[in-house]
């Protein structure tokens, strides 16, 4: 019989609906951004009469492309992964920030495609960037086997059009030999063959970009509105500088002109003390009664120009005057609370706070590091348990570890644990890990009779605290196949993270506490995904036969928390 538990204490910001009760004039809803937190970049959105679909980057981690649903825009719910088979996405030794690049979904004539760029190393030193393309009917379903899209240039970004006559038009960013400036891409063009899934006739450039010498030009959309063709852009890299331009032409193919008014959104100009950052890679949409929206990526720093949950998911809307859109007409930037979309509040069940592992599947939340070609995790060997198998493969290694984890989403939260383990050997250990990449990161595990956190930065160890089973509890532990019964809890207050242990769910005995959280943040490791929290088992490159058996996985808010 599973032992109970107490829940973490949480909190959940409800999406507002004020009311102006002085004079009795009804305002309009709200909502707040993120309106997915969390690591969640490079939104692409699409819509099928009153349902949207949206999905992000995933870089290193398996499964790849998260895909959402909603109806309200606001509110949005996991579908799963769109490439959830190891035979659709190989990410073998894929180093951290590589891997799953921006990807585009898009609807055409009852079938969904999603492209997307997968950058992996090339066994010479250097990496390379395969462009694939699968389908499905239902987005809810299973999606097709890829197809590598070949004759074309290294490319990134990739997107598709279907014009009004029938015709899919592929579209990306690429680099070219003996660039005139650093940063320089060619945005290109060319027409796609769905039933043999090649590109086929001219290939066209579109447009480089807004700025003279612009850097980085990517993140290709093109819109048909009103007759006219419109071609969305990033630009200026995906940090403090990123921006969103426009450009416009009377047949898809160009030439393009750019919006005098570009670019159309960026906080760069706003300075470093705000509380969203880096807005772009940006993507349209309409709603049935003709609103438009933009879904785009920022991130929320704190402590100092550090943002610990990568780039998310934001919402805000959008105008159109003179034949050029506007982002949040008399603002001009994402806001972190909006008027909602005019669309039925359709909120979903809450995902619950806590995982007991009781189900016969992981829930969508968890993501592997790479993909897992060993089953390393078992739901079934001791049904009401998360097993993870001990292996050599080491949290800080470039590999597939025995490591499950889930993105941190909120700026202030709690996570616990409750696992069973039994060291057999030194090298042994299990736990909790909260992960920016292999180089750094934090490994809260029992390791032998001592409860370790250890924090790795830029490569370099530190033990930053440790306790002895024995001064936890003197007293005899629960027992479980000779296993003690183990509590690890994080508590996390903007950058500062507090670490404590316990043999009962009742009394915690802190390990470290006020750690400076930066180390999971992309200024200190560098790289583009957000930092994720998990459950981590190792033999630190022996061999085992161990395994350490986890009851329960709680994450929440915790309170003045903005989401």
């Amino acid at each position: 019989m599973k032992a109970a538990r107490s829940p973490i204490k949480h909190y959940f910001a409800p999406f507002k609906t004020p009311n102006n009760e002085r004079n009795n004039t009804p305002m309009k809803r709200t909502f707040i951004n993120p309106v997915i937190p969390g690591f969640t970049p490079d939104p692409s959105i699409c819509r099928v009469d009153n349902d949207y679909y949206l999905i992000t980057s995933s870089f290193e981690y398996f499964p790849g492309v998260p895909l959402f649903h909603s109806r309200d825009l606001v509110h949005w719910r996991s579908l799963g992964h769109i490439l959830d088979r190891p035979s659709q996405l190989n990410l073998d030794n894929a180093l951290p920030s590589q891997g799953i690049y921006a990807p585009t979904i898009r609807h055409h004539a009852g079938t969904f495609y999603m492209v997307v760029t997968v950058r992996g190393p090339d066994g010479q030193g250097g990496f390379r960037d395969d462009n694939i393309i699968v389908s499905t009917e239902d987005p809810a379903g299973e999606w097709s086997e890829p197809i590598t899209l070949t004759d074309q240039p290294a490319v990134i970004d990739p997107s598709l059009f279907f014009d009004d006559d029938g015709r899919a038009w592929y579209m990306a960013n690429a680099r070219v030999d003996n660039e005139p400036y650093p940063g320089y891409r060619d945005i290109w063009l060319q027409e796609l063959d769905l039933d043999k899934m090649k590109l086929v006739g001219e290939r066209f450039l579109l447009w480089n970009g807004a700025l003279k010498e612009a850097s980085a030009p990517e993140a290709p959309h093109i819109y048909k509105i009103d007759g006219s063709y419109y071609l969305i852009l990033a630009e200026a890299g995906t940090f403090h500088d990123h921006a969103v331009t426009i450009a416009r032409a009377d047949d898809v193919r160009g030439p393009y002109q750019g919006n005098p008014r570009n670019p159309i959104l960026t906080h760069r100009h706003l300075g470093i003390e705000q509380p969203i950052t880096n807005p772009g890679h940006a993507d349209l949409i309409d709603t049935p009664a003709g609103e438009w929206w933009m879904v785009a990526l920022a991130s929320r720093p704190y402590g100092g120009y550090f943002y610990n949950l990568g780039r998310e998911t934001f919402l805000t809307p959008v105008a159109w005057e003179e034949g050029w859109p506007v982002v949040n007409p008399g603002h001009g930037r994402i806001r972190m609370e909006e008027v909602a979309p005019d669309l039925a509040p359709h909120p979903w069940p809450s995902e619950p706070a806590c995982d007991h592992f009781d189900s016969e599947r992981l829930s969508d939340q968890w993501h592997f590091i790479r993909t897992p070609r060993t089953e390393f995790h078992s739901l079934s060997e001791r049904p009401g348990y998360l097993r993870l198998k001990l292996r050599p493969e080491r949290l800080e290694e470039i590999c597939n570890p025995s490591f499950i984890g889930r993105p941190q989403r909120h700026i202030n939260f709690a996570a616990r644990t409750a696992f069973e383990f039994a060291p057999h050997t030194e090298f042994e250990s299990a736990g909790l890990a909260l992960l920016q990449n292999n180089d750094n990161h934090f490994r809260f595990v029992l390791h032998g009779n001592q409860i370790c956190l250890i924090e790795r930065k830029k490569g370099q160890e530190q033990v930053l605290g440790s306790k002895t089973l024995s001064k936890i509890s003197p007293q005899s532990t629960s027992q479980c196949d000779s296993a003690p019964r183990i509590y690890l809890k994080v508590e996390a207050r903007g950058q500062e993270y507090s670490f404590y242990a316990a043999t009962s769910s009742e009394t915690w005995y802190p390990i470290a506490e006020q750690v400076d959280g930066r180390v999971l943040s992309t200024q200190v490791a560098g790289g583009f995904v957000g930092a994720h929290i998990g459950l981590y088992a190792t033999s630190n490159g022996q061999p085992s036969e161990n395994d350490a058996d986890f009851d329960s996985f709680e994450y929440a808010a915790l309170p003045d928390s903005l989401r």
